[in-house]
């Protein structure tokens, strides 16, 4: 049988091997590695690239409600095409319910945003805020069981959080219906009080914003949300996790057998807490949450990531404009750290930088790159083996990645709607030059050369 595409002479990747062979593409799905593979549509020669699957990155936010007078820089389009040129063939967004709102109706508005403009697949993660007989008795139950079986739920953020009661509440809905509890984990109460101490003493500052969320907040929410998970027996996702202390709390609820799943970004491997003391306002650029820490945290994370403490690299992808009145400097952000937008840009950067700093550092070798960027994703959240590997009947999701080119990061150079990157100047080795979804190239030699197909992904919990 003829194949549609062919690549031929690249080194493959997955999380678990390495190997040379040539990989034929029949109807979106991989139908053949290695052997003769004659009368292709169309050859793509790989020879000195590596072949691997197309990332995962399982938490970003895409036009996310922001709060009054705050608009998030991305749409589906812009976010999804910046995924795309990232080497990323899956995304997962987050649909919010807002207090006093249907998450149902949510789900429903936000999906249809998506309609059209995606230019990679789709899974949808359910933030619930609100958790009212309604929502716990019949809406939640209703989503997860059409294919939706992964939910957040907050400690920090007034507008958002909820108490202990809500959470085992909302866990134990989960837990029923067979779906993962993802946690932001700090501690509201902590940083408010912190937060009132600074502006007392006229800290206002973005670099306030970081010792105002120190990493005992983290810490202790980590541990409630562990216990909350034990007491309800529910996995759960210890998100965006940034420091040795949170990282040895989910090392000893794992040691009481506890399943869970942990990630962390690029912000805590490369950028610290002096970048919020930026002068002229810049460090509001790195306003996130939870913040980067120091240096030692940054080798706490790395460890982390060699050790298999981590089982997910994701962006956590918020991004805001910086020199715009609806974003980082807006009015109130401008006289306050509490009024910066929380989050930074990074969708297009994540597979790069871990690349970069850590397969070419010699810190992970491949196989782990591609576990902690596509595999572990797609296992999470109820997608393997369609996605996240190369194998026999899996999607053809591919990037082909050219592991010598040399870049810095650029704002000018990225894809997102965003106007600044906090990578800006940081040097790279390695970048993917392909991607392909589902067996058709959407990026190829820096253009976008497919119309937006993307779709959403079915998921089993």
């Amino acid at each position: 049988m003829p194949f549609d595409l062919v690549i031929k002479n690249g080194t493959v990747a997955t999380a678990s091997d390495v190997f040379r062979a040539d990989i034929g593409i029949s109807d979106g799905r991989i139908a053949q590695i290695g052997g003769a593979m004659d009368g292709a549509a169309r050859v793509i020669d790989a020879a000195g690239r590596y072949v691997l699957p197309g990332g995962i990155d399982s938490h970003v936010h895409i036009a996310q409600p922001s709060g009054p007078g705050i608009e998030m820089a991305d749409d589906f389009d812009s976010a999804t095409r910046a995924a795309a040129f990232g080497g990323n063939t899956v995304v997962m967004p987050f649909c919010l319910q807002e207090r006093g709102m249907s998450l149902s109706a949510a789900f429903r508005d936000y999906r249809h945003q998506a309609d059209g403009k995606s230019h990679v697949d789709l899974g949808f993660h359910l933030i619930v805020t609100d958790p009212t007989p309604q929502v716990l008795g019949q809406e939640l139950p209703a989503l997860i069981d059409a294919g939706n079986p992964s939910v957040k739920v907050f400690m920090t953020y007034e507008a958002m959080r909820m108490d202990d009661a809500g959470i085992l509440a909302t866990m134990d809905v989960a837990r029923r219906h067979g779906a993962k509890v993802m946690v932001h984990c700090e501690n509201e109460d902590v940083i408010a009080f912190l937060a009132q101490r600074a502006a007392e003493a006229g800290d206002i500052a973005p670099r306030a914003h970081a010792t105002t969320r120190p990493v005992a907040a983290e810490r202790e929410a980590t541990h409630r949300a562990l216990t909350l998970a034990e007491v309800v027996d529910v996995p759960i996702v210890i998100v965006h996790v940034s420091n040795g202390a949170a990282i040895d709390e989910i090392a000893r609820a794992r040691a009481r057998g506890l399943n869970i799943t942990a990630e962390t970004c690029p912000q805590y491997l490369v950028l610290s807490a002096d970048d919020l003391s930026r002068e002229n306002w810049e460090g509001a650029k790195y306003v996130c949450s939870p913040p980067p820490r120091d240096r030692t945290e940054q080798d706490n994370c790395w460890r982390g990531l060699q050790t298999g403490l981590f089982d997910l690299f994701s962006s956590d992808h918020c991004p805001f404009r910086y020199d715009d009145s609806h974003g980082k400097r807006n009015p109130a952000g401008l006289r306050s750290f509490r009024h910066i937008p929380n989050g930074i840009p990074g969708i297009e950067t994540r597979l790069p930088i871990l690349f970069s700093e850590g397969v070419v550092k010699g810190r992970i070798d491949l196989p782990r790159f591609v576990a902690l960027t596509a595999t572990n994703h797609a296992k999470a959240y109820g997608m393997y083996p369609q996605k996240g590997t190369i194998a026999i009947g899996s999607d053809a999701d591919i990037a082909i990645w050219d592991p010598e080119l040399r870049r810095t990061i650029r704002h000018a150079d990225l894809h997102d709607a965003a106007d600044y990157t906090p990578y800006e100047g940081l040097e790279v080795t390695g970048w993917p030059e392909t991607v392909i979804l589902r067996g058709i190239p959407v990026v190829e030699a820096g253009q976008l050369v497919a119309p937006a197909k993307g779709r959403e992904v079915s998921r089993t919990g």
